[in-house]
């Protein structure tokens, strides 16, 4: 074979490679995106399932709302319903600011940046969240006395002794779940974030 015709086989050869090599960057990107998915996904369900039951709280107390006759019992009703209809709409909102994020068409600095500031808005949302569910517990207790057993929790002091026992226990069982649900979404967030860094590999 003269070194003309060898020339030409070779850079045929590196052509195909080359192509090849695309093809599969491109097959390992589409992979990672649906991974990256995935681990999003772990987050979204749960939140999702959240905010229904958030809003079938929120539709509960509406309909008895003209039980609650007093203007304690319908601040509470109020603040309840404000904290319900709010922080899942924040939730979801940070969360699609994540799912969003095109790993496949942006590059990996683009990537990366945009998903750290949805990662940041995500933890901001979720540590509001965290405070806030314990202004929940509190406001929603007299609403769920009045609205489940007609019953005015400062009014009538013999209905707050079981509510006043059953608080510390909400206590602890708030932060213990709140913790709980916080690892899990931190694992998720952070298995995600690894899922981008390997793109780093790739797009080199």
């Amino acid at each position: 074979m003269e070194l003309e015709e060898m020339q030409t086989v070779w850079s045929k050869l590196s052509d195909q490679l080359e192509t090849q090599k695309k093809l599969t960057n491109k097959m390992i990107i589409m992979m990672t995106k649906e991974k990256y998915r995935s681990k999003i996904n772990k987050i979204a369900i749960p939140e999702i399932l959240g905010t229904v039951i958030c809003y079938g709280t929120i539709v509960l107390i509406l309909a008895n709302f003209s039980r609650l006759d007093n203007w304690y019992n319908m601040l509470s009703g109020l603040i309840s319903m404000t904290i319900l209809l709010i922080l899942p709409v924040l939730s979801l909102r940070s969360i699609h600011r994540m799912k969003r994020i095109d790993i496949a068409k942006n590059s990996y600095q683009q990537t990366l940046l945009s998903y750290t500031r949805a990662k940041k808005r995500f933890k901001t949302v979720a540590k509001w969240g965290y405070y806030l569910s314990f202004v929940l517990m509190f406001a929603i207790l007299p609403v769920s006395a009045k609205v489940l057993n007609n019953k005015d929790l400062i009014a009538d002091s013999k209905s707050v002794w079981p509510f006043v026992v059953a608080i510390p226990l909400a206590i602890v069982f708030v932060i213990f779940f709140a913790k709980w649900v916080m690892r899990s979404y931190n694992s998720s967030i952070n298995a995600a974030e690894n899922l981008i860094k390997e793109i780093s590999e790739v797009d080199e």
